[in-house]
């Protein structure tokens, strides 16, 4: 995760720090074809030049980003997952468990819905 440390090294909070690193490489075990690389400051992983889902820090939360198809795919259950969200990305506040499932869930959904895509970002179309 060398990519990664100098991102995670700008993280004050322990318990943040701790949190970030353990999705960023749970992400990278579980899907080991994903490129991860730093892009606007932030942690991502893409697939064949493509943009799969990405990672953000707040005070009160981890922002997870699967893009708009995504969280509009998953909106019911990132509710019930007991997160809420935007239109770009899904707040996971500290206190609360990471559901990984639904990571998995959201991952594998990127890879598939963008297999043929040839552009970084989905078209706004």
């Amino acid at each position: 995760m060398e990519v990664f440390a100098e991102y995670l090294a700008k993280i004050d909070h322990p318990e943040h720090l701790a949190r970030v690193e353990e999705v960023l490489v749970w992400v990278a075990d579980s899907f080991p074809g994903l490129t991860p690389k730093i892009a606007w400051n932030q942690p991502m992983f893409t697939d064949h030049g493509t943009y799969i889902i990405g990672f953000s820090v707040a005070k009160q939360h981890m922002a997870v980003a699967p893009e708009l198809a995504g969280i509009n795919h998953f909106s019911d259950k990132i509710v019930q997952a007991g997160y809420d969200h935007t239109k770009q990305l899904v707040r996971i506040r500290w206190e609360k468990p990471v559901d990984y499932s639904l990571l998995k869930e959201m991952i594998e959904f990127n890879i598939e819905d963008k297999a043929d895509c040839s552009t970084f970002w989905r078209s706004s179309k």
